[in-house]
């Protein structure tokens, strides 16, 4: 699946370079607001260190990772909803992702100018949930007046609709994210056709300094659990090779880079795990959501294998490491065959079966 994950903020918080370091495409990170006008969009490999341990087991020609999308979208300010900077140019581009990562300037830097002419990150994200509050909230009302004529004729679908939306337009009304109203399972069907931007998960990534980490936050945002990364040093870590990358690593006491935190958190956001597929041709990771059944896991392959699915041979990460593959593995009795009924495991190997 095509997962993409936008990037917002105010402008000159760090949000473009970030998507160049984590994307390693040159795009503009110049030290004036709007900069980012059209979203710049990295498609990255999603980090998996099984995928090489599988590929030398299976001794195959191919490997191909699992993929992230990234969209840097123009910062947003004060007044968006109602046209001000860039406006609902870009809102747009935010309807369309999976899950926002939204980024807040924590670091201190006097010749990177702020847009309110002094950072402060409480204040900035409410500035940025106001706006995204205040365009949902007029897209809500829109919907309710859509449906009203029919809502007077006693159509029950319209009258269900109306339902929901005037259940959103309250919590927005009290400056609340759609994504906190609880709604039961209709209720969100609904809700999810109005594709509203608070409804989206949120991620939130703390630009630091060098050297900042989860303790180093305002108490604020510790509360939030946000993935803390220094942008200045993802840069650096980019155009590096990948040798002297893990040296400089090293001498920071990182253990992992900025991207690989974001993408795990966006995973865990998401509710995603991944499966793999082994054999002499190729070695290649897929992204499914947590609780998928094996014919869904075999359709993000081809339509056609979730279609005509007959079953799935299965072995754990884990066992097909230990037995050498997909041979030893089925010698040992660990190759399972499973139904349409079966949840797919993070790191479950698979073969399907089809028509």
């Amino acid at each position: 699946m095509a997962l993409q994950i936008g990037i917002v903020g105010l402008p000159n918080v760090g949000k473009s370079t970030l998507f160049q370091a984590l994307t390693r495409t040159a795009v503009p990170a110049e030290n004036f607001p709007f900069c980012t006008i059209d979203p710049n969009v990295g498609v990255v490999a999603v980090p998996d260190e099984r995928l090489e341990i599988l590929s030398s087991i299976a001794k195959t020609q191919k490997t191909i990772p699992t993929t992230i999308e990234f969209v840097d979208i123009a910062g947003l300010v004060a007044g968006a909803h109602k046209g001000e900077g860039l406006g609902n140019q870009f809102l747009q581009h935010i309807r369309e992702v999976n899950a926002i990562a939204e980024v807040v300037r924590v670091f201190s830097d006097p010749n990177v100018i702020h847009v309110a002419g002094s950072a402060n990150p409480e204040s900035d994200m409410e500035t940025i949930h106001l706006e995204l509050v205040m365009a949902d909230m007029q897209v809500v009302e829109k919907l309710m007046h859509n449906e009203e004529k029919k809502a007077r004729g006693q159509d029950k679908e319209a009258l269900a609709k109306i339902a929901v939306y005037k259940k959103l337009h309250l919590a927005l009304a009290e400056g609340k994210l759609a994504n906190t109203v609880e709604l039961t399972e209709d209720e969100a069907e609904i809700a999810r056709t109005a594709q509203l931007l608070t409804s989206k998960p949120f991620l939130i990534v703390a630009n630091v300094d060098e050297g900042g980490t989860m303790e180093t936050l305002p108490t604020f945002l510790q509360a939030l659990n946000p993935v803390a990364i220094s942008a200045k040093i993802e840069a650096e870590l980019s155009q590096l090779p990948e040798d002297e990358a893990v040296e400089y690593m090293k001498e920071l006491g990182m253990k992992e880079t900025g991207l690989s935190a974001l993408i795990r958190r966006g995973y865990e956001t998401l509710n995603l795990i991944t499966y793999f597929t082994a054999g002499e041709k190729e070695v290649r990771a897929w992204t499914v959501h947590r609780g998928a059944c094996a014919p869904e896991a075999a359709g993000v392959i081809h339509s056609d294998f979730e279609k005509g699915f007959i079953r799935a041979e299965v072995v754990s990460y884990a066992d097909f490491v230990e037995y050498g593959g997909w041979s030893g593995a089925r010698t040992s009795g660990k190759v399972r065959m499973e139904g349409k009924t079966y949840t797919v495991k993070d790191g479950d190997v698979m073969l399907f079966h089809h028509n």
